[in-house]
């Protein structure tokens, strides 16, 4: 399964998953229809599957001219989604499964970003392989996501769900807000010395508008303050032990960063 990044907007990021032999795709979290088309068309592939995490706009704003052109592909999202993304036809919940092709898909239910949040997760192909997570705007590249329709208990859970995964997990988050997101974490972290490495080589990176996604989680548990509320470091940044009052004063400095 070939996995292409597909630039929209400002910075947001669809992939579009290719099985070379069926010359089959997916398409995670369409916002844009033109560049997935185009991504399509260079591939010559048949659209079959549109994956979204979310409702909001810049995740599904492509669905229905994807559909207009491909209208036998089916259309995956929440189950307390229902009625916000356009051209609906499966409904999903914990632990429900998607195929696509040879491989398979987990889902878990991740409200906190918004009430009826998904992701999708590919457990790898061998076992020296790498899992493929699709997070949408729950776990991003050293942040999360804004609480918009969610909690800080839930975004916790959510989170907490994702941080269990194997460190050698690919993280295709949906936007590239690593650098701030960075900037942020050494803000709470600066004696992390890992995170202090991290943003040097994103900085460089970013000066030369390259991606920094997909990042890989194992590096995510130790430089994402969001994955890190209940180490002493963060706690101590938030002056507090309990995770969810620690999580919460994590994303409220974040708003205001």
């Amino acid at each position: 399964m070939e996995i292409h990044r597909v630039a929209a907007f400002r910075d947001n990021y669809i992939f579009v998953l290719y099985d070379t032999a069926s010359a089959q795709a997916a398409v995670v979290d369409p916002g844009d229809a033109i560049p997935v088309l185009q991504t399509l068309d260079r591939l010559e592939a048949t659209l079959t599957t549109i994956l979204n995490t979310h409702h909001h706009s810049d995740h599904v704003g492509g669905n229905r001219q994807l559909l207009e052109r491909f209208p036998a592909a089916l259309v995956y999202g929440g189950a307390e989604d229902q009625g916000r993304i356009p051209g609906q036809t499966h409904f999903l919940k914990e632990g429900d499964r998607v195929q696509f092709c040879e491989r398979q898909a987990e889902v878990f239910f991740v409200p906190g970003h918004t009430r009826a949040h998904i992701a999708y997760y590919f457990a790898p192909a061998d076992p020296t392989g790498w899992g493929e997570l699709f997070c949408g705007d729950t776990l991003f590249a050293g942040g999360c996501g804004r609480l918009f329709e969610g909690t800080p208990q839930q975004m916790v859970e959510s989170l907490g769900k994702l941080r269990r995964l194997p460190d050698t997990t690919r993280v295709w988050c949906a936007h590239e807000y690593t650098l701030s997101n960075l900037k942020f974490a050494v803000t709470v972290d600066s004696a992390n010395a890992a995170l202090r490495d991290r943003l040097g080589q994103v900085e460089a990176v970013r000066a030369q508008n390259q991606p920094t996604v997909p990042t890989e989680l194992g590096l995510e548990k130790q430089t994402n303050p969001f994955l890190r509320w209940d180490d002493p470091a963060l706690q101590r940044a938030t002056s507090s032990t309990l995770a969810v009052q620690s999580f919460a004063r994590l994303r409220g400095k974040k708003d205001l960063f």
